[in-house]
């Protein structure tokens, strides 16, 4: 979709107000139970954009093995709970590599009091390569930028009560239980909260990849489908919804915004001019709006996706790469835009025959509409899990974006007042 991203300004707010109800990791038995013996080689994040070396966990989201996993960690956290928790880190700090004192003894004791930092590692008053260590694989596991540094966004999930991580992954097992019976021995995962894509074969993930989902008040859908084809080079629809709350109001401060990003207005089949049209009414609704074909232009770039569902949503490519670098990507209307997207739609066409990746290259190349049909549409989940486990003893947690654990009045205050700096923009 052509919407603005969100800023990171928004991001942080977005994270703080909502961190008292959306919770924190594990307690000192988390940390034993699944300890490790190198730091050097702790489990990445899933949707990490670092360049680390940390290896990633290829079991997937929707199997037994995940499901166990979490009740393991659920049964740590419990413990964790009934020691009393954890302490908590000093808000508005800014400790990084290099920092001395009191306030790094306490970050100290709480990356070790959930698994994330060896308590007897480095000089205890330090801020030192142990605990930049530390920090990053926290970050990783609350899908943060992982820069090493203490930064607000950090210092929030620290500070949530282990009780509240507790009640967020019971929430979450449920979820997981649901779709992890048999999912197929192909399939496809959206997890929408982690803003993330994970292709499975045979019980084994092949592939994941940084996604774009829907905003808060433009919703991704829950939905369990099917893929069937996919379109090389295509036109893009613009759907309603963006006619009325983009488009139009773009229109009234840009007469020539339709004509710079390639949009052309039909009416029954024939094209008009923009200035046609009184965008000063909701006269515009009427009409069709079709973007040209075009990566660098057309908000579908090289590729669209058709998933038939109720909802009218679809995956697709996207020019506005940028946003796979950020860790709050919830910026479409609906949709779902793909980082690296020929990888994933030679794993949509592995079986389907005469595709393969040249050929596939070969068709976005020819800059012309080609639509490949799958000769087994592929089972596909968009789901919403914030927290789950991984067989390597790594807890992973995710905001409430959508507010769908029942966290109470913080996150959904913190979806308002965003709205309301989206709004102002």
């Amino acid at each position: 979709m052509n919407e603005k991203t969100f800023s990171m300004k928004r991001r942080a707010f977005l994270f703080g107000a909502a961190s008292a109800a959306t919770g924190l990791a594990i307690g000192p038995a988390f940390a034993q139970k699944f300890a490790f013996d190198d730091q050097s080689e702790w489990t990445q994040s899933y949707d990490s954009g670092t360049n680390s070396r940390l290896a990633r966990s290829s079991t997937p989201l929707l199997s037994q093995e995940t499901v166990a996993a979490t009740e393991q960690a659920i049964a740590s956290l419990r413990d964790a709970v009934g020691r009393g928790g954890w302490g908590t880190v000093q808000a508005g700090q800014r400790l990084r590599l290099g920092s001395k004192g009191p306030a790094v003894v306490a970050l100290r004791q709480r990356l070790a009091a959930s698994g994330d930092l060896q308590a007897s590692g480095g000089a205890q008053d330090v801020y030192d390569s142990y605990v930049e260590a530390g920090v990053k694989r926290f970050q990783q596991r609350h899908g943060l930028n992982a820069t090493g540094a203490l930064n607000n966004q950090t210092i929030a999930a620290m500070n949530v009560p282990a009780a509240t991580r507790l009640r967020q992954m019971e929430t979450n097992l449920v979820r997981l239980r649901s779709l992890s019976g048999n999912p197929g021995r192909r399939y496809a995962v959206v997890n929408i909260p982690a803003a993330l894509v994970e292709t499975v074969a045979d019980n084994h993930v092949v592939s994941r990849h940084a996604a774009g989902v829907g905003k808060i008040d433009r919703q991704s859908p829950i939905m369990n489908a099917k893929v069937t084809q996919v379109n090389f080079n295509p036109f893009w629809t613009v759907p309603a919804s963006i006619i009325r709350k983009d488009l139009i109001p773009k229109m009234r401060k840009d007469p020539n915004y339709l004509t710079d990003q390639k949009i052309r207005i039909y009416s029954n089949g024939v094209e008009i001019p923009p200035s046609q049209v009184n965008w000063n009414s909701t006269e515009a609704t009427r009409y069709m709006f079709r973007q040209d074909p075009g990566a660098d232009i057309n908000s579908m770039g090289f590729v669209r996706i058709n998933i038939p569902n109720p909802h009218g949503v679809y995956m697709h490519d996207t020019p506005a790469r940028g946003v796979f670098g950020d860790d709050f990507r919830f910026v479409s209307s609906g949709c779902v835009r793909l980082q690296n997207v020929r990888d994933y739609v030679a794993f949509l066409l592995q079986e389907t025959p005469g595709w393969n990746p040249q050929s596939i290259q070969a068709a976005i190349d020819s800059g012309k509409r080609i639509d490949a049909t799958l000769s087994t549409p592929l089972p596909i989940y968009w789901t919403y899990i914030t927290s789950w486990a991984t067989p390597e003893g790594v807890a992973q947690f995710r905001d409430d974006i959508y507010n769908r654990d029942g966290l109470g009045p913080a996150a959904a205050m913190a979806a308002a007042a965003a709205e309301e700096t989206e709004a102002a923009h």
